[in-house]
């Protein structure tokens, strides 16, 4: 869907948020944005290697007692 809009569609999303907003608080919504995004990634990262790890640990306790 997203590569649909294209740079005219980009352009008018921008400019309809700084009317909304006001040029003072798009930086911040900017910045909030950015640092949900990277907490989103950085939980989804973390769950996807402590499953992997349990597996792992749940592998060997196996093999330890086979």
């Amino acid at each position: 869907m997203i590569p649909n809009i294209g740079m005219p569609g980009l352009i008018l999303i921008l400019v309809i948020a700084l009317v909304i907003f006001g040029p003072s608080k798009l930086p911040e919504i900017g910045k909030a944005f950015g640092s949900s995004l990277k907490e989103f990634k950085k939980a989804t990262t973390d769950n996807g290697s402590n499953a992997d790890d349990r597996k792992l640990d749940h592998t060997k306790e196996q093999n330890k007692n086979a």
